[in-house]
C-alpha cells in the first residue's frame, strides 16, 4: 500500500478534509485543488529528494573557510520546494500564500519527509516567519517574514547554548541597547548581542541569500547583571546580512560567525552549527556585537519562541513518522522478495523443500504489523493535530477554543510518541533485513540514524513528559484532558455497536480510566518531585492510550466496499487496530504502576550506587 493511498484515506475518508472548502478562508479550494497539491509534492519528492537521500548522508556539509559547501542536489531540491509554493502554502494570499488548510499542507509535506528528511524540510523557516507574523511589528512582518515565505531568505531558532543545553533559564547571551540607534531603527528597537548558540539547524549555508536568526538573549539590568531564570529572556531578529526597510541587502555582514559544524549520527545533509554572536569577526558601523531587533516585549521572549516551538514539535513528530514509514515500506518490499527458511511444521525440516519468502514467517509478519501499527497510527495522530490547527483558526469560537486545549494536551504526544515508537519501527526494519540491514547496502540503517535525533530535538523526551504531566493535563482545571476523554468516550460508544470492535472499545475505556487514576495518584501529595519522578512512563502510557483511540476511531470510520483492493487495505487497517490493542495497549499497566505508586527508585538512588 502506497503512502498516497494511506494519506488519501486519512484525509478524506477519516478526517473529511474536503469539507474544509466550505469555510470562507478555504472557499477557493476543492478536493481537486487539494489533490493537485499532493500530486505536485509527491512528484517533487520522488524526483528531487528521494534519489539523493544517500548522497547527502555521505557528502556531509563542509566549511571551506569562507562558506559551507552542500551538494548541488540539496540546492536543486530546495529550489524545487520553494517554487512549489509550499513555504507559504497555508498563508494569506497577500503574503503570496495559497490559503490551504494546514491539514493539507501537513499531508503534502509528509512526502518530502519520507523521501529525504536529511535534505531538509524548511520547517524552521516557516516557523520563524509564522512567529514574526504573530509577534513582530508590521515592518518586521513585511521585511523579514515575507522574504522567508517567498524563499529569498531562510530562518533558524537559536535557543540552546553550550553551557546550558535545554536549560533555557541558564541562557547567558547578552543584548545591550545599540547607542543612538536603539529606539530609532524602523526595523525595531536595536540591540547588540554577544554570546554563543549551539545545535542551530541550518545556521550557515548558501541555499538562500540571507539567514534570519531568531535569538533568545537577556538584557542586563541597571547593575549590569542578567536576571536569573527565564523572566529576563527576550527575543531578537538577528540577520546574517544587514538589510534595509525595503528588504534589500546593504552589503554589510552582521557580526554572526560560524564557530563549527556538528557532525551528527543522522540528518547529515542538514548543517548543524555552533554560532558566535558578537565576537568581532564582522563589524557593523565599526563596532563588534551582532545587531538584533527586539521582537515583542522585553522579557517575553520565551513566550514568543514557544509559538514557533509548538509548531516545530508537530513537525518533528511528522518527520519521525515518515522515517518510520520509509523503513516500513523498505522492509515490506524486502520481506516479499527475500527467500529464506521453510515453514514451521511437518515439512519445515525438509531441506529439499523450496525456501519460502520471509514474509511467510509469522515472526516477520509480527514485526511488519508492529511497524504498520506504529507508523500509520502516528501519521493519523499528526494529521488529526493538523486538523485541530485548522479548527483553532477557522471554526466558531467554542470549537476553536476546544481545539486549542486539545492541541495543548496532544502536542507533547505528537512530538514524543512517534519519536520513540517510529524509531522502534526502524529498528524492526533493520531486524527484518537481518545482517544486510546493518550495512549501508540497504537504506534502513540510515532511516534509523536519521530518526534517532527526534527523541532529542525540540524538547527531549524528559522535557515533553514533564510538560505533559506537570502542566498540560492540569492546565485550566484539567479542561483539555476532559475534552480529550470525552472524544475517546464518544469513539468507544460508536465502536461498541461494531461487533469486531466491541472488545477494543471496552479496552480503551479501561485504559482511559487507568490513566485518569494514575494522574490523580501522581499528584496526590501535591509534591512535584514525587509526581514527576516517573513522568516518562506516564507519557508512554498516555501516548499508547491516545494511539489506541486514534486506531479505534480510524477502524470505526471504515465503510463497506466491494472493491478487492479496498477490502485488502481495510483488512490491513483492522489488523493494525487489533495488533495495537492486543500487543501494545496492555503495556500501559506496568508504566502506570510506578506512576500511581509514586515509585522513587530512580529519584532516590545515590550517585555512588551507579
Amino acid at each position: 500500500m502506497s503512502l498516497r493511498t494511506t494519506v488519501d484515506f486519512l484525509l478524506y475518508d477519516w478526517l473529511d478534509a474536503a469539507r474544509l472548502s466550505e469555510r470562507e478562508r478555504f472557499s477557493d479550494h476543492t478536493r481537486e485543488t487539494f489533490d493537485a497539491v499532493l500530486d505536485t509534492c509527491e512528484r517533487i519528492a520522488r524526483e528531487k529528494f528521494a534519489p539523493f537521500n544517500r548522497l547527502v548522508d555521505i557528502e556531509e556539509p563542509r566549511f571551506d573557510g569562507e562558506k559551507v559547501i552542500l551538494p548541488q542536489a540539496t540546492h536543486d531540491a530546495h529550489k524545487a520546494y520553494v517554487e512549489s509554493g509550499m513555504l507559504s502554502a497555508a498563508e494569506d494570499y497577500d503574503l503570496g500564500g495559497m490559503q490551504l488548510p494546514y491539514t493539507v499542507e501537513a499531508a503534502a509535506n509528509a512526502f518530502f519527509a519520507m523521501a529525504s528528511v536529511s535534505i531538509g524540510s524548511n520547517m524552521l523557516t516557516k516557523g520563524n516567519a509564522g512567529l514574526l507574523l504573530k509577534h513582530g511589528t508590521e515592518m518586521q512582518k513585511t521585511v523579514f517574514a515575507t522574504n522567508e515565505f517567498n524563499g529569498r531568505w531562510s530562518g533558524t531558532m537559536c535557543l540552546s547554548e553550550p553551557q546550558a543545553g535545554s536549560s533555557l533559564s541558564d541562557v547567558a547571551t547578552r543584548a545591550t541597547p545599540d547607542g543612538a540607534d536603539f529606539a530609532s531603527d524602523p526595523l525595531g528597537a536595536r540591540y547588540r548581542l554577544r554570546g554563543n548558540k549551539m545545535w542551530i539547524s541550518s545556521g550557515e549555508h548558501e541555499l538562500t541569500e540571507n539567514i534570519i536568526h531568531l535569538v533568545l538573549a537577556k538584557i542586563p539590568g541597571p547593575d549590569g547583571k542578567l536576571i536569573p531564570g527565564t523572566r529576563g529572556i527576550s527575543l531578537f531578529i538577528v540577520p546574517k546580512k544587514m538589510v534595509d526597510t525595503q528588504g534589500q541587502l546593504t552589503g554589510v555582514r552582521n557580526d554572526v560567525a560560524l564557530a563549527g559544524l556538528n557532525h551528527k549520527c543522522g540528518w547529515r545533509g542538514t548543517t548543524n552549527t555552533l554560532l558566535n554572536f558578537g565576537e568581532g569577526k564582522f563589524q557593523v558601523d565599526g563596532q563588534a556585537g551582532a545587531v538584533g531587533y527586539l521582537v515583542g516585549e522585553v522579557g517575553k521572549g520565551l513566550a514568543c519562541m514557544f509559538h514557533m516551538m509548538n509548531e516545530a514539535r508537530i513537525g518533528v513528530g511528522t518527520a519521525a513518522v515518515m522515517l518510520g514509514m520509509a523503513g516500513y515500506e523498505a522492509s515490506l518490499e524486502y520481506a516479499k522478495n527475500r527467500p529464506q527458511g521453510r515453514p514451521l511444521g511437518a515439512g519445515g525440516k525438509d531441506s529439499a523443500a523450496p525456501q519460502v519468502r520471509i514474509i511467510e514467517h509469522s515472526d516477520v509478519k509480527r514485526m511488519l504489523l508492529a511497524q504498520k501499527s506504529y507508523c500509520e497510527g502516528a501519521l493519523a495522530l499528526e494529521l488529526y493535530c493538523a486538523r485541530l490547527v485548522d479548527e483553532q483558526h477557522t471554526a466558531d469560537a467554542t470549537t476553536a477554543d476546544d481545539a486549542r486545549l486539545l492541541l495543548e494536551v496532544l502536542t507533547p504526544i505528537a512530538k514524543s510518541w512517534p519519536s520513540e515508537w517510529c524509531l522502534e519501527a526502524n529498528s524492526l526494519a533493520i531486524q527484518i533485513h537481518g545482517g544486510y540491514g546493518y550495512t549501508r547496502d540497504f537504506p534502513v540503517e540510515q532511516y534509523w540514524r536519521d530518526n534517532r535525533l527526534n527523541m532529542i530535538h525540540e524538547g527531549t523526551h524528559g522535557i515533553q513528559a514533564a510538560d505533559l504531566l506537570g502542566r498540560k493535563v492540569r492546565m485550566e482545571g484539567g479542561k483539555g484532558m476532559q475534552l480529550l476523554a470525552a472524544r475517546m468516550q464518544a469513539t468507544a460508544q460508536r465502536a461498541s455497536f461494531v461487533p469486531h470492535l466491541q472488545a477494543h472499545a471496552k479496552a480503551l475505556l479501561q485504559a482511559l480510566s487507568d490513566v485518569g487514576k494514575a494522574t490523580q495518584a501522581a499528584w496526590a501529595t501535591g509534591d512535584p518531585t514525587e509526581a514527576l519522578a516517573n513522568a516518562v512512563p506516564y507519557m508512554q502510557a498516555f501516548g499508547h492510550t491516545v494511539i489506541a483511540w486514534i486506531w479505534l476511531d480510524v477502524a470505526e470510520s471504515i465503510k463497506p466496499s466491494n472493491d478487492a483492493k479496498t477490502i485488502a487495505m481495510n483488512d490491513g487497517r483492522i489488523a493494525g487496530t487489533r495488533f495495537f490493542f492486543q500487543y501494545e495497549l496492555p503495556k500501559i499497566g506496568a508504566w502506570l504502576s510506578v506512576v500511581e505508586s509514586r515509585d522513587m527508585t530512580c529519584a532516590h538512588l545515590s550517585e555512588e550506587a551507579f
